[in-house]
């Protein structure tokens, strides 16, 4: 065997060897740029001495036999893990803790978490790290005599007392190390391993290179905006955006009703601030991942490619990405992201390396976060948590961005179990939100005249039916069904049971009537209540929470072009909202707006409903920030268990049922023959992309009928395909023939 010490080796495209990667140039390449990436937020000696030893186990002679061995056949072996099998990630974490006594916990979490993800310590990290394996891969690797430029320690003195936000933000520091360390190393790894790979990397631009465009864009727009109140209060609203990016970075809220223009104005505060306070990039924050792609392609109208969308499925989408774009879904680096709650949030507080590794590529940005009141309640504390480190620490701006600003100030109960660490120090971007309300009101709210006494179905389809355009709004899918097959002929209906590029359509169907002024009857659970810009003289709006019925009211005489104002009108369905966060809105708009008469949608009304909402739930209902914090004084947090609890949607119980739709005139079959190919060639990164757009998700326990019944296949696990044509409906979407269901059991 060689003498020299090697990190990585492979072949070149030819099959020839290549000159195998260095071990001490590639821990001197991860240290140098983890350094770089841990620089804005005072983190580079740590991130620096994890570079150096993170790989500290590589010096064994058994690695050295493993990698020569192994590399040839799996070249990217040390991405995917297959290392393990010559550990090498201990060796530095144990050395950590023998140098630096408690302190080298920290580097302990990230040098032994840089391949596996970042462990709890009590019953793991320690164990691991005391076991005797661990303490021969230590000493195996100091054999070798590794360089001093490597086990060199300087004058760095690690100071845990010295973390941002001290003991409560510990978990949030060590990740943001964390993520530097690994995408340093999967960054250098990469260029050996795959320099034309590495190469597509191309530099992006920034966003003072980007703003020119959005100015020129808005400026085009305006020029050919009509001269409507609505459109001179808009260009107000972007004006006080642009004057308020001058304030000092910290927390702000755009408060405007819906149809205000706040995803432009949004970013135009972003992209001034940015230029005015040195922010690196924006990144836009989506409730939903159904509306992610109308805004990414707004702004992708302006910016071009500079624009990656990053679904929680962490895949851009196909018809849209370049070679560029799509990496930089895995570190975001990019000048303007445009992604989803839940990959944002469960980043935060993710333990794996593939979730962890943009983080450091938040410091320093404007956060929009987009719809704020979505924020779930059962999370509400542990990220109001994080967003204070962010911008406290990390040089993080944030814009709570909504039409029904949340009551997110600090709170205190005389049931101290419902006190709420809040968010104290919100800048609020409109002069006089009041006013422009007032101003923008362009809707009279009905509410009903008994809240004990519900609307029957056929009751309320006669009501609807009065209406040559009206849409209505119901709670559930079933709702829906059942409100449907009492409406006329003609009616449209939008639910969950109907795939995304069916509900797509429909919707895009649903916008060309209203404009050529068409009569349309629509039925829809809340799926259009965010980001989908509809536009009738009437809306129903079964009772929900108090944000929903005002989300309602957004898709009512939306551009004001009525002669007087749209109508919306607040029903008591015959079924209660769902339980859990449904019914707690629900039960919260009761009580706010039960002795209401005039006016339900005032901003004091929703700080009350938002009071009142937030005190019914458990703002940490899982324990995360007693995870993160319990033992953080001696270093000691769990890491894993918080991110296993951490979940902003619950899909465990989720199967994906890929459908066969068609089509409104029935004549694609492009989803057919993607199927094909699945069934041929198995999932590929595009092809499951493409067929995301036609999944239906339903219960697990449904599964298993389905398949007996001959309905779908099983054609990789977990994913299964349709093969009942009369399984989907062109006009209902999921509906088994001949079944006894009802919606709300079988699809989430």
């Amino acid at each position: 065997m060689s003498t020299r010490l090697i990190a990585h080796a492979a072949r070149d495209t030819h099959g020839d060897w290549r000159e195998p990667h260095d071990l001490v140039e590639h821990l001197r390449g991860v240290a140098d740029l983890a350094a770089t990436f841990a620089a804005p937020f005072g983190g580079a000696g740590w991130a620096e001495l994890a570079g150096r030893w993170h790989d500290l186990g590589k010096f064994r002679q058994r690695f050295q036999r493993y990698i020569r061995q192994a590399s040839g056949f799996e070249a990217d072996a040390h991405i995917v893990g297959e290392a393990g099998k010559a550990p090498h990630s201990t060796a530095g974490a144990l050395l950590a803790i023998e140098q630096f006594n408690p302190a080298g916990r920290v580097l302990a979490y990230l040098i032994a978490g840089h391949h596996a993800g970042l462990a709890d310590w009590f019953g793991q990290l320690d164990a691991r790290i005391s076991g005797p394996r661990s303490r021969d891969e230590l000493k195996e690797a100091l054999a070798q005599s590794p360089p001093p430029e490597i086990l060199d320690i300087g004058d760095f003195t690690p100071d845990p007392c010295d973390v941002p936000g001290k003991a409560e933000g510990l978990a949030l520091w060590v990740r943001m190390l964390f993520s530097a360390l690994v995408d340093a190393d999967f960054l250098d790894t990469e260029r050996y391993m795959d320099p034309d790979r590495s190469a597509q990397r191309s530099p992006w631009r920034g966003l003072d290179d980007l703003a020119p465009r959005f100015d020129i864009h808005m400026a085009d727009l305006s020029s050919g905006a009509e001269a409507t109140p609505v459109n001179a209060l808009r260009a107000d609203i972007l004006r006080q955006c642009r004057d308020a990016a001058k304030h000092d970075p910290g927390i702000f809220s755009l408060t405007v009703p819906t149809g205000g223009g706040k995803t432009l104005s949004g970013m135009a505060f972003a992209l001034e601030h940015a230029r005015l306070h040195g922010k690196r990039r924006v990144i836009h924050v989506i409730p939903y991942t159904s509306i992610i792609e109308q805004t990414a392609d707004v702004f992708r109208d302006i910016f071009g490619d500079e624009v990656v969308e990053h679904h929680s499925n962490a895949e851009t989408d196909p018809d849209h990405e370049t070679p560029a774009s799509r990496l930089a879904c895995e570190n975001w680096d990019a000048p303007i992201v445009v992604t989803t709650n839940v990959q944002f949030f469960e980043s935060l507080f993710a333990s794996r390396t593939s979730r962890c590794r943009k983080l450091h590529n938040i410091v320093d940005s404007v956060v929009v976060l987009d719809e704020a009141q979505m924020l779930p309640p059962e999370l509400l504390q542990p990220i109001l948590d994080v967003l204070r480190l962010l911008a406290r620490h990390y040089g993080v701006t944030v814009l709570l961005s909504t039409a029904t600003q949340p009551t997110l100030a600090s709170s205190e109960y005389f049931d101290a179990t419902r006190n709420m660490r809040g968010l104290d120090d919100v800048h609020e971007i409109i002069d006089d939100p009041d006013a422009l309300y007032t101003a923008l009101e362009r809707v009279d709210v009905r509410l009903p005249a008994d809240w004990d006494r519900p609307s029957q179905w056929t009751q309320l389809a006669e009501e609807l039916a009065e209406n040559d355009s009206v849409l209505a709004i119901v709670n559930r899918r079933q709702d829906a069904r059942e409100l449907w097959e009492c409406m006329p002929e003609g009616t449209v209906h939008l639910s969950g049971l109907m795939c995304g590029e069916h509900r797509s359509q429909v919707i895009a169907d649903i916008k060309q009537r209203l404009a050529d002024g068409i009569p349309t009857r629509v039925v829809s659970t809340q799926l259009v209540e965010a980001g989908v810009d509809l536009d009738f003289p009437v809306v129903y709006r079964a009772l929900a929470g108090l944000d929903s019925i005002a989300q309602a009211a957004g898709r009512c005489n939306r551009e004001g072009r009525l002669d007087g104002e749209g109508e919306v009108v607040g029903v008591v369905p015959p079924t209660p909202a769902p339980p859990g966060l449904l019914r707690q809105g629900e039960d919260a708009c009761r009580a706010v707006l039960h002795e209401v008469s005039d006016a339900p949608l005032t901003r004091d009304r929703f700080n009350k409903y938002f009071q009142r909402l937030y005190y019914g739930c458990e703002l940490d209902a899982a324990g995360i920030c007693d995870l993160l914090t319990k033992d953080a004084r001696d270093l000691a947090v769990d890491f894993r268990t918080a991110a296993e609890k951490f979940r902003l949607i619950d899909d465990e119980d989720a199967a994906s049922v890929i459908v066969l739709y068609r089509g409104q005139n029935g004549s694609d079959d492009r989803v057919e023959q993607w199927i094909g190919l699945l069934r041929r060639d198995g999932p590929k990164r595009w092809l499951m992309r493409k067929l995301q757009r036609y999944v239906v998700d339903v219960r697990h326990r449904l599964i298993t009928p389905l398949l007996a019944r001959g309905d779908i296949e099983e054609v990789t696990p977990g994913m299964y395909v349709q093969c009942s044509h009369g399984l989907y409906d062109a006009t209902l979407g999921l509906q088994p023939k001949g079944t006894d269901w009802k919606a709300a059991d079988w699809v989430l």
